[in-house]
Parts: structure tokens; sequence; C-alpha cells
């Protein structure tokens, strides 16, 4: 099968579009964060673009990265020296594009991270909650327990995710919001969920947890916030005919 290419602006233009990055207020810009070459054939997928990452696509002969943790962070450091300056040398050097999604790849309703964690476990989305409507509310395909729902996780995640609550507790609807989303543990426990999943936990999310009676479960930050990146990915492939790779960076966190 031959790839074909697409122009850049192209594929800024559909991506943001698809995306509707427009909606969304962020802590960082969304869509094309640093232009490279002009036609595109081949992407390289990953969660972060980490140095890693950027060896990866320069490897594969990449014309643009795609990511969902890009730069321009608005709480960092905004000079680009030190390990900055090296991702960004090296990422100019081969005229590599580096497209970034972070909030609106967390809540697109087919694309999204939260909407392919629930794809894989088999969960059917029933709405949405918290800011900007990033977290998920639904149910599982039958009643279970906390304990087999971090089983489930466990084995489609492939990291053990921690459970705070009974084991025992049934669960019966599920609220969930990938990544760094501890603090919507809140705004999760007002859609009358049983169960919050997220990606990370704060110390006083324990707290909450035992006080409240609603079980809460950290199964990884990277490891919920593949699949959105990954689905994407495999979009344009099927749509533009180009070549998309998603590429696994570890990451225990």
């Amino acid at each position: 099968m031959s790839v074909k290419a697409v122009l850049r602006e192209e594929l800024r233009v559909y991506l943001d579009r698809e995306l509707d990055t427009a909606r969304f207020h962020d802590y960082c810009p969304n869509g094309l964060q640093v232009e490279g070459r002009e036609r595109i054939a081949r992407i390289v997928c990953g969660v972060t673009a980490s140095q890693a990452l950027i060896e990866a696509a320069i490897e594969r002969q990449a014309d643009a990265l795609l990511v969902h943790h890009g730069w321009f962070w608005k709480s960092e450091d905004g000079r680009v020296t030190g390990f900055r300056r090296q991702r960004m040398a090296r990422l100019l050097a081969h005229d590599i594009n580096l497209f970034a999604f972070h909030l609106p790849l967390d809540a697109h309703p087919l694309l999204g991270n939260n909407a392919q964690l629930a794809v894989r476990l088999g969960w059917s989305v029933t709405g949405q909650f918290a800011e900007q409507g990033i977290g998920f509310v639904g149910v599982p395909p039958a009643p279970t327990f906390a304990g087999e729902l971090v089983k489930q996780l466990e084995q489609a995640l492939g990291r053990t995710p921690l459970l705070i609550g009974d084991p025992k507790r049934e669960i019966t609807r599920i609220a969930w919001c990938s990544g760094g989303a501890q603090d919507y543990f809140e705004d999760a426990l007002a859609t009358g969920a049983d169960i919050f999943v997220s990606g990370e936990i704060s110390e006083q999310n324990v707290h909450l947890a035992r006080e409240s009676g609603m079980a809460f479960v950290s199964a990884g930050h990277h490891a919920t916030e593949r699949y959105g990146v990954m689905a994407l990915g495999e979009h344009l492939a099927e749509k533009f005919g180009i070549a998309c790779e998603f590429v696994d960076i570890d990451n225990p966190v």
C-alpha cells in the first residue's frame, strides 16, 4: 500500500476543527506548536513530546509528531535553554512538525482519552462532567465490585492501579477522567457515581474517599492517556492515507 501525503495546513485545519480546539481554555496552546516541513506522509504518535519520542520520530523519518502533552505550558519557564533547547534543536534540525492536543483530546466523544478508555473497558458513556466536560460518567457492562473493576483496569492498561475504598463495594455507576484529574474528585462525587477512576491521586483524595464512601482508583497518568492519541493517529491514517505509528515511551507514573 502506497503512503500518501497531506499538506501541513490542511492537516492543521482538520485537526483543529475535529477536536474543536477553539472552545477550550487550556494550559498550553493546542494544535500546531512547532512548524516543520510542508508535506506530511509519516506521523509518530505518543503521549508526551519528550526527547525519547523525538529520537523515535527521527529514527522513523517522521514528518510530524502528534502528542497529548506538548510544550509551552503556562506555568513553566519559557526560556529555550537546557533540555528545552535540546528537544527543540533536534526537532528543528530534522524539520519535524509538532502537533499537540491536551484538553481537546481528553474530551473528544469518540477519539478522546476518556472515550477510548471506555471502549477498552466496555463502559457505556451516559454523560460528561467537570470543567469543560472533560470528565465522563457511565456504567459497566454489568454491576460489578470495586476490586473486580481494578482487575479489569490492570488487564486493560498493563499497570496495577491503586484502590482507595472497599474492594467489595458494588459498582453500578462510574465517573472517570484520565491523567492528572484528581482535583475533579468532588465533581465526580456530585455525579452520584460509586467510584472515580483517574490517572493520579493526591494525599487529600485518600481522606475524601474514606469519608465520602466513594471509591477512588489511581490507574496511572501515562497509562490512562495512551489511547486517545493512538485512536487519533489511526483516524488520520484512514482519512488521509498517511502512515501513523504509535510509539509508547515507557513511563511508570
